[in-house]
This record gives structure tokens, C-alpha cells and sequence, in this order.
């Protein structure tokens, strides 16, 4: 990819709707699916932002209803964001200032690497890459604004 968007503060860029297209590849069986749906980003009492994911999910030719919740609150860097599972359990750290992130999460024995790039003030994207003897993983999701 080749320029990248800088985002000041990563809360106020996410705020709103975003519609999104996810592939997912399991690079162990080749196998291939995809998601789309909706995800909103909206304000948290304290502080932060709820966000939350609905759509279909297609896999193996069978559509299913999919949703995820997560809260993405302030970080301790200005304009970063601390990303947390909707259960309290943490998941990664997300600073666009330079318009690019890597994060990791470690989960049992399989490692989630993800990049997190941003093109301009309506779009952006995430590649996660997936490794470990549980799973052989790349879930590619790209965001647009929604109005």
C-alpha cells in the first residue's frame, strides 16, 4: 500500500458507520470466506466508543447471521485507543497517528498479527494474519464510511 492517511485521534475518526467487506482465507485447507455487514461506532458513558459488528457471514457456501462487540476506549497515548473484548478481556492497542498500525494478540497458542491502515478520511483497513497449530489464517477487512 502506498500512502497513508494520518489520524489524529483514532476515537473521533472511528465515530459513525462504517459498512464492511471481510475475506477470510483458511490457508491451511484453502478454504475461502466472507462477511459484510455494518459496524457503528458509538459513544461509551465515560469515554470511548462501542462497536459493534452485524451482518453475514458466508462460509463453505452457508450464510450465517455474525456479530461481534468490542470497546475501543482512550489509551494513555494521545489519540491511541485500547481495544477491549466485549467480555473485559483486552485485545490490542490502535494508534493511527501515522496513519499505519501493527498490533499483536496472543490467543493459547496461536498469535494474531494485525495491520491496520488507513487511505483516506472515509476508508481504511485491516489484515489480520493468523498463525499457530490451531489455525493458518488471513481475515482482510475494508471499511468505508456510511453518509
Amino acid at each position: 500500500m502506498g500512502e497513508f492517511w494520518p489520524v489524529p485521534d483514532v476515537l473521533a475518526y472511528l465515530a459513525g458507520q462504517w459498512r464492511v467487506e471481510r475475506s477470510v482465507r483458511d490457508l491451511a485447507g484453502d478454504e475461502r470466506g466472507e462477511f459484510r455487514g455494518t459496524t457503528v461506532f458509538s459513544p461509551l458513558e465515560g469515554g470511548g466508543l462501542l462497536h459493534q459488528e452485524s451482518g453475514t457471514f458466508v462460509w463453505q457456501g452457508v450464510p450465517r447471521p455474525a456479530e461481534r462487540t468490542l470497546r475501543f476506549l482512550p489509551s494513555r497515548e494521545p489519540g491511541a485507543a485500547d481495544v477491549w473484548f466485549a467480555d473485559g478481556r483486552p485485545f490490542h492497542d490502535l494508534d493511527l497517528t501515522s496513519g499505519r498500525h501493527t498490533a499483536d494478540h496472543p490467543c493459547s497458542a496461536d498469535l494474531y498479527r494485525g495491520e491496520f491502515t488507513v487511505t483516506d478520511a472515509d476508508h481504511w483497513r485491516t489484515v489480520w494474519r493468523v498463525r499457530g497449530p490451531a489455525k493458518d489464517l488471513v481475515l482482510t477487512t475494508d471499511y468505508a464510511r456510511v453518509g
